[in-house]
């Protein structure tokens, strides 16, 4: 018999009028999925990261951890052998069977729950110090409705002094200079390109090529930094900071990703006397 036909990504006959949220389950099919842990390549990832996001939960006393954009699962796996608990989910089904699969070869069975942040609370019980959402994941969602919706959902599932940590790409710098990575902390794989073929205010469409020529692509939303942090206070969190490429002090052009932190619980400012 002959062997079953591959699914293929499709994005419609005008890829760049594909901007809707429900797709990224159409994008991130299991040819693609395949090929994810060698675009970020873990023991470089790791390497590049150091331990910043094992510190800031330690700093902050946290124990339980959702992680909602698991992916393949490289910051549950780091995050569990660092010795948090942690439960592991993602939008994709095959995303999902992939971190499985990772987590038991480093000898770790992983808590998946396949799930979509706009319900969230559906899904998942009870309350955690801490979300990571990573891997510029929250730009998949398209309209300001479902960006709203999703913090809102992170936010009621945090303890009252819980904290959200969020990262994106520094679309600023794409949408203002254009294109350019230092392709260092995030996509460390090697021969690997990734760039996008089309940039505007509402859309930019990645593609992904790898040695053996197979190509794929993302459509994402363009977030700009203020807008991402105005969203989030007016969700409701206290205090944001936001680092660029894992550092605090850094210039706005030269960052390829920021990572906010962001607190639910109100700080006490000291008097001045």
């Amino acid at each position: 018999m002959p062997a079953p036909q591959q699914k293929k990504q499709y994005f419609g006959a005008d890829p760049v009028a594909c901007r809707e949220t429900d797709h990224y389950r159409e994008e991130y099919i299991e040819a693609f999925v395949n090929k994810w842990d060698a675009l970020i390549d873990w023991e470089s990832r790791a390497q590049s990261e150091g331990d910043f996001f094992i510190n800031v939960l330690r700093e902050r006393g946290a124990k339980r951890i959702l992680d909602v954009a698991t992916g393949t699962g490289f910051h549950s796996v780091r995050l569990i052998e660092a010795g948090f608990e942690v439960v592991s989910c993602d939008g994709s089904a095959e995303m999902l069977a992939k971190a499985f699969q990772n987590g038991r070869q480093h000898g770790h069975i992983l808590r998946t729950v396949q799930v979509d942040w706009r319900w969230l609370n559906r899904d998942i019980h009870g309350h955690y110090d801490a979300i990571i959402c990573l891997g510029n994941s929250f730009t998949h969602l398209f309209s300001e409705n479902d960006r709203r919706k999703a913090l809102a959902e992170f936010y009621a599932t945090l303890k009252h002094n819980g904290f959200l940590i969020l990262d994106q790409r520094n679309y600023d710098a794409i949408l203002d200079h254009g294109y350019t990575t230092k392709h260092t902390y995030y996509y460390c794989g090697d021969n690997i390109a990734v760039y996008p073929e089309h940039i505007d205010h509402g859309l930019t469409r990645f593609k992904y090529s790898f040695p053996d020529r197979s190509t794929f692509h993302l459509n994402m939303y363009p977030l700009r930094k203020s807008y991402t942090r105005r969203l989030m206070q007016e969700v409701g969190f206290q205090h944001i900071e936001t680092y660029g490429d894992f550092q605090e002090t850094y210039r706005e052009s030269e960052p390829d990703f920021f990572i906010h932190v962001a607190e639910k619980a109100y700080r006490e400012v000291p008097d001045s006397d």
